[in-house]
């Protein structure tokens, strides 16, 4: 673990990427850490759901269309199991429904792909601004 990574830690600003593309993942984690992010990186809702009770993520950045569960659907999932992430949602899709549903399921932010840089770092600022962590967020409140 590099210094970079144990102050990124030490101050809470751990990002969990969820999505089956590895690609995705790659570049976002590459993005992610020049910046000063500490990265976790899942392939599926599945194995988030499964690392949640260990994970420090401060916020989640989701892909909607995940190949085992949707990302609202693991959204829920966590919600169900007391899990308080804020979650931004990312998608390849421009579907007025998902998004609509998406709001007012209580992401944070939904963000269409190809991402910009500067709309997911004014996202993960503003996620980072209501996690749980800094006793801003609860997740539940939203629903």
């Amino acid at each position: 673990m590099s210094q970079r990574d144990i102050e990124a830690m030490s101050q809470g600003d751990i990002i969990a990427i969820v999505d089956d593309d590895a690609g995705i993942r790659d570049a976002l984690e590459q993005l992610l850490t020049a910046q000063g992010y500490c990265v976790e990186l899942y392939s599926c809702g599945e194995e988030f759901i499964r690392a949640a009770t260990f994970s420090a993520a401060t916020c989640l950045l989701v892909d909607i269309q995940l190949g085992d569960i949707s990302g609202m659907e693991l959204g829920r999932h966590l919600a169900a199991s007391g899990f308080m992430f804020p979650i931004i949602f990312m998608t390849g899709s421009q579907d007025e429904l998902t998004r609509t549903q998406a709001v007012k399921f209580g992401c944070v932010a939904y963000l269409q792909k190809p991402l910009k840089a500067a709309e997911l770092n004014e996202a993960i600022s503003l996620a980072i601004g209501k996690s749980v962590r800094k006793g801003k967020f609860d997740f539940r409140a939203n629903h």
